[in-house]
């Protein structure tokens, strides 16, 4: 028997075990949503966007003009002061007050700018695939509660039937051993399988309030959800027959895998730059003020241009050594991203595997309810004729019940491998 059979006919029993009341119904896409909007790893993998776009306005600032402005006050003491030592500029200082604008403009540094920009560009690229990794994560975690949910909840309802089954069987029992009917063995292990029954219940509880506690704090939520959960319709898209179009699915758009490349491309670039950082750099400079208050020795006003090439002759291995650890950064970031493909192809493919040996239980376990429950009928029947004793009938009713929770386990957790292999090849959203 289904799942979806048992929900209409004990869910009172079921929203009683749970001791929750059912204000609202709550479907999956709404629990999606919610968990999207509220939980902190969203947040989190947004921010860190945000300052990868920050860093890529910040590289690309280099192409354009830098302009300052600057004022500047001297009083001497003296008509005339002396600078001995300690600076290169004009040694003669005289009272003044200056203002005036400096500007600089990059013209080349062979580019490095320019490596700098793409590297920053390429973790920007990183960022925006962490965030979307970050929501699949959430999603799967998300999905993986919401049916661990469910599935406590059917659990539950096969754990209320078969107490109410056992309750009544031991009734009936105590009334026929009161009248010399049945021995006191029978009424003995029909009161087994009654507490038998009961930690079932018990079990079956348990399992709904955890499954609670973590879906109420995947939603970012301090109170646990008293929202009734909507049960899901079935898969309508039927599994590939193997997973080789599912690995390059997962190698073209799985979001860890989109991260790992652009850090490498990142880690390329920025090699790139230490590299040129050895070359000239060619500026052009230009500078204007006005002197109001001036020395004899001063004009009114002064205007500048001017061109400065740097280029570093010696610097202690300086370049060279930032040169050779990004490059080794970036074999690094090439050895990471081979090791994630290999490790998606292999993630790929157990997903899978695990999804088809999923989806063959539900059939072999719907087989198994249907002996087991075959089964029981008869055991029924033979007890009720006194053809077999109780224990005969406690096999069959365990046999049924293993059965049926089987069953229901095995559908959803389909539906989990199912959302596993989505979340492996990228399709997750």
């Amino acid at each position: 028997m289904k799942p979806r059979v048992l929900f209409p006919t004990f869910t009172l029993m079921v929203l009683g075990l749970a001791g929750t009341a059912c204000a609202e119904s709550l479907t999956l896409a709404q629990a999606r949503e919610t968990a999207l909007r509220m939980h902190p790893s969203i947040t989190v993998a947004e921010l860190r966007a945000l300052v990868a776009r920050q860093a890529d306005t910040e590289a690309r600032a280099g192409y354009f003009p830098q302009v300052s402005a600057n004022a500047t006050a001297v009083g001497t003491g003296e008509a005339v002061t002396r600078v001995a030592a300690g600076s290169l500029s004009n040694s003669q200082i005289y009272d003044h007050i200056g203002a005036g604008v400096a500007i600089s403009q990059l013209i080349t540094d062979f580019g490095r700018t320019s490596s700098l920009a793409d590297a920053a560009r390429s973790r920007m690229r990183a960022a925006d695939a962490n965030v979307q990794a970050a929501r699949a994560q959430l999603l799967l975690a998300v999905d993986a509660a919401y049916f661990s949910a469910l599935e406590a909840r059917a659990v539950q309802a096969v754990a209320a039937k078969t107490l109410a089954s056992r309750q009544l069987l031991y009734e009936r029992i105590s009334a026929l051993a009161r009248n010399n009917l049945k021995s006191e063995l029978d009424t003995r292990f029909a009161q087994v399988g009654v507490s038998e029954a009961r930690l079932l219940v018990d079990q079956a509880e348990s399992d709904w309030q955890s499954a609670l506690a973590t879906l109420t704090n995947l939603l970012g939520q301090r109170a646990v959800i008293t929202a009734d959960l909507v049960e899901e319709p079935a898969l309508a898209t039927p599994l590939p027959a193997n997973s080789e179009p599912l690995t390059g699915l997962a190698l073209q758009q799985r979001p860890e895998l989109l991260r790992e490349r652009a850090e490498r491309d990142a880690s390329r670039n920025v090699a790139k730059a230490a590299r040129d950082s050895r070359l000239p750099t060619v500026s052009a400079l230009g500078t204007a003020g006005v002197v109001p208050t001036h020395d004899e020795h001063f004009e009114h006003d002064y205007a500048a241009v001017g061109v400065n090439v740097n280029l570093p002759l010696f610097t202690g291995g300086l370049y060279r050594a930032r040169q050779r650890e990004a490059e080794l950064q970036a074999d690094d970031a090439e050895a990471s991203l081979q090791q994630a493909e290999g490790n998606l192809v292999r993630d790929v493919r157990l997903a899978w595997l695990e999804a088809a040996h999923a989806q063959e239980r539900i059939g072999l376990t719907a087989g198994l309810l249907e002996n087991s429950s075959a089964a029981l009928d008869l055991a029924h029947v033979r007890f009720e004729q006194g053809l077999s004793s109780i224990v005969e009938l406690n096999q069959a009713e365990l046999a049924q019940v293993s059965a049926e929770i089987a069953h229901t386990n095995a559908q959803y957790d389909y539906r989990l491998r199912r959302d596993l292999l989505d979340y492996q090849t990228g399709s997750l959203r």
